[in-house]
């Protein structure tokens, strides 16, 4: 309680000493210094805080999109997965406890899906589709300006060029 009375009348004292008119040779005398060293605090500061790099930030749950994919089959030897897959200029396949299995397609339309369908089964194959989720944003547009393409065409060779392009960007991407 003392401690208080005290500080109550030595701030009464400085601020009555920094105000009055006959002691403004000493306001002037404080105030100076007081500006200077917030100043000068507030350029340490920037200073200091300038050394540190922002973090980046990193999407922990991306936006995945569910994309389907067509499975050509399922192969028990690397030769055999060859063997059948060599009418198409390009596929992907993932080995899975021994297994391999071939991808020769992929779209995000469902109208593309039933496209692709018929297309492998004029060329006799039998095709599984499955779908994935993919989150990388630039493969997901290239896929999306695929799809407006083969949404457009009849052509059997133009969808397999198209189903061979997208499966590089695949690869290139996100595999």
């Amino acid at each position: 309680m003392l401690l208080n009375k005290k500080w109550s009348y030595i701030s009464t004292k400085i601020f009555v000493i920094l105000l009055d008119n006959n002691s403004g040779d000493i306001m002037k005398r404080f105030l100076g210094p007081i500006i200077l060293a917030v100043i000068t605090g507030f350029v340490m500061a920037q200073l200091v805080f300038s050394q540190y790099e922002k973090p980046q930030l990193q999407t922990v749950f991306g936006e995945n999109e569910k994309v389907n994919i067509i499975q050509l089959g399922v192969y028990s030897s690397k030769e055999n997965m060859q063997i059948n897959t060599k009418d198409f200029a390009h596929y992907i396949y993932n080995k899975n406890n021994g297994m391999y299995y071939v991808y020769v397609g992929m779209t995000n339309e469902n109208k593309n899906v039933i496209k692709l369908k018929e297309y492998y089964k004029q060329l006799g194959k039998d095709i599984y589709i499955k779908q994935i989720n993919i989150s990388n944003e630039k493969f997901l547009s290239i896929l999306k300006q695929y799809d407006e393409l083969l949404l457009k065409t009849e052509d059997k060779q133009t969808i397999k060029t198209i189903q061979s392009k997208v499966l590089k960007k695949y690869e290139e991407l996100v595999k």
